[in-house]
């Protein structure tokens, strides 16, 4: 399992666009990854779940990468991250 965390600088943290963005690519991934933060976690493709977490700017999110390709979807990911969120 590969993990990473990540502060969210997104201003308004992840709603509804950036939760979409991030399911659709934690789908196309061949791992699972989850998200935790708040003291609950979700599955990154479920976007209902996403949301639920209830991240906003400046929250700290661990993502846990596990798989059979978990190094480059982890680092995938990572990128993602840095990207959008």
């Amino acid at each position: 399992m590969k993990t990473f965390t990540y502060t969210i600088t997104d201003p308004v943290g992840i709603h509804a666009r950036p939760a979409g963005l991030l399911a659709k690519a934690a789908k196309t991934s061949g791992s699972k990854v989850t998200i935790s933060a708040n003291g609950k976690s979700a599955d990154a493709s479920k976007l209902i779940m996403l949301m639920g977490l209830g991240i906003k700017c400046g929250t700290e999110v661990t993502v846990s990468v596990e798989g059979g390709d978990e190094a480059k979807a982890a680092a995938d990911m990572e990128q993602f991250f840095k990207d959008n969120l």
